[in-house]
């Protein structure tokens, strides 16, 4: 159950992060109005309603960006508007019009992951690009799914064409979701190994690499709670030393001592082939996980250890205190 009080702004203002998942509170003056409240800090506003006998989430906006008044009294008008039946649109519109408009509608990634995406849906999805979303059955779908190397990918694939066709369904130009006539895909999830003693095993090896460039790269995966694509991307045009921040994130004080550290000879901080920032240094990777002795770890596996070990603050100077913290208990 939610715990429940009278929303105020003093009270919604310092509310603390869960150390894992979700939490939700609950409005007394308005109890249909909730709130959740993530790892990260990020607060957002949201009522419940059952619809078609499925319980469903309806996000009203994001505090503060959305006050309390007003959420309040968007709640009505929200809940009106989900249990509008949405009339099965006359125009017909072709797969590839509709995919344009569901990653524009329903997706929030960045551009690589974005153009990855849209890669992604090219190849796997080119035999159903130009018939209209109205055409498509549940064997089209099964067809496209099964020429698709790779169970992993194919259960990928199979979630994604859920979505769109949920989305389709939501919109009016279906009626009816074909992906429920489908046996899901099952995978194995690979298991991440990582642990404290794998990633100072892992940072041993890292200091010791001989190339500049990639042992930085490496130790910035570590000290900068960034994804990889995010860290080789880094321009020395958004680090700001004065106030130790890279954007609008704060850097730990070991990223900090590591990049004051380093040439500033041009754009990129960490230089790949062609006067390009580093993209996947997959090779040297590979070598230093080797010799650490666990082989199977990724860059990702790195980042996804840090963030859950980093205590979120939203308060840049707290989080700032909370990596050095975890930095200095990690490799003290």
């Amino acid at each position: 159950m939610a715990h429940q009080f009278f929303f105020n702004p003093y009270i919604l203002d310092s509310l603390p992060a869960p150390q894992v998942g979700f939490d939700v509170v609950q409005d007394l003056s308005e109890p249909r109005l909730r709130m959740y409240i993530t790892q990260r800090g990020v607060k957002s506003f949201f009522v419940r309603k059952r619809i078609n006998g499925r319980d469903k989430r309806i996000i009203i906006g994001k505090y503060p960006d959305v006050d309390i008044e007003t959420a309040r009294e968007k709640v009505n008008e929200v809940l009106d508007e989900a249990t509008k039946k949405i009339p099965t649109k006359r125009k017909k519109i072709s797969f590839t019009n509709f995919i344009d408009l569901y990653l524009k509608q329903k997706v929030r990634r960045g551009e690589d992951s974005l153009n990855k995406l849209k890669r992604a849906i090219k190849l796997h999805f080119k035999d159903l690009l130009d018939k209209n979303i109205q055409d498509i059955t549940d064997k089209d779908l099964k067809k496209t799914l099964d020429n698709i190397d790779g169970r992993a990918m194919a259960a990928r694939m199979q979630e994604l064409l859920q979505s769109i066709f949920n989305y389709a369904v939501e919109m009016g130009y279906v009626k009816n979701n074909p992906t429920e006539n489908i046996e899901r895909i099952s995978v194995i999830r690979r298991q991440r190994k990582l642990n404290k003693f794998d990633l100072q095993k892992l940072f041993s090896v890292i200091k010791k690499e001989k190339d500049i460039n990639m042992r930085s790269a490496f130790l910035m995966l570590i000290y900068g709670f960034a994804p990889k694509t995010k860290i080789f991307k880094m321009r020395w045009e958004d680090l700001d030393f004065n106030h130790d921040l890279w954007l609008d994130m704060p850097l730990s004080g070991r990223a900090v001592l590591l990049l004051q550290d380093l040439p500033q000879d041009c754009e990129w901080v960490f230089m790949g082939r062609g006067k390009f920032h580093l993209t996947d240094p997959r090779v040297a990777w590979k070598r230093v996980v080797t010799k650490a002795g666990i082989p199977d770890v990724t860059m990702d596996d790195v980042h996804k250890f840090l963030m859950r070990a980093l205590v979120w603050n939203p308060d840049k100077d707290n989080l700032r205190d909370n990596m050095n913290d975890l930095l200095s208990d990690l490799f003290a």
